[in-house]
Parts: C-alpha cells; structure tokens; sequence
C-alpha cells in the first residue's frame, strides 16, 4: 500500500513541477480544435457506414 500511496505522490509532484501546461486561451481554442475535428470524423464514419449499409443491402436484394 505504500508503494501505491509513494506513487500518486510522485505523479503529482511531476504534474506540478515537470509538466508544461497551456495557457487558458490556448488550452480553450485546442478544446474547440479537438471537437470540431471529432465532429468531422464521426459525421465521416457515419457517411462511410450508411455507403456500407445501402450497398450491402443492394447485394441482398440482388442475391434473393
């Protein structure tokens, strides 16, 4: 148990003294960056996966 309590101590004191942290303004405009990218990517998967689907579909009906 020590050894998980030395641990946490040590992270956090790497947190406070090794760790580079943005700014407000920059961790903020990166926070937009991420979702918007995220928007773009899910709505990409959605597209790719309604292709997938109506072709899948369409061989379906072709073999039946």
């Amino acid at each position: 148990m020590a050894g998980i309590v030395n641990y946490v101590k040590e992270s956090f004191g790497e947190l406070k003294n090794n760790v580079s942290w943005p700014s407000w303004t920059e961790a903020q405009s990166l926070t937009v960056l991420v979702a918007v990218f995220s928007i773009l990517f899910s709505l990409a998967i959605w597209g790719v996966d309604t292709v997938f689907s109506k072709v899948v579909s369409y061989y379906f009906e072709l073999i039946n």
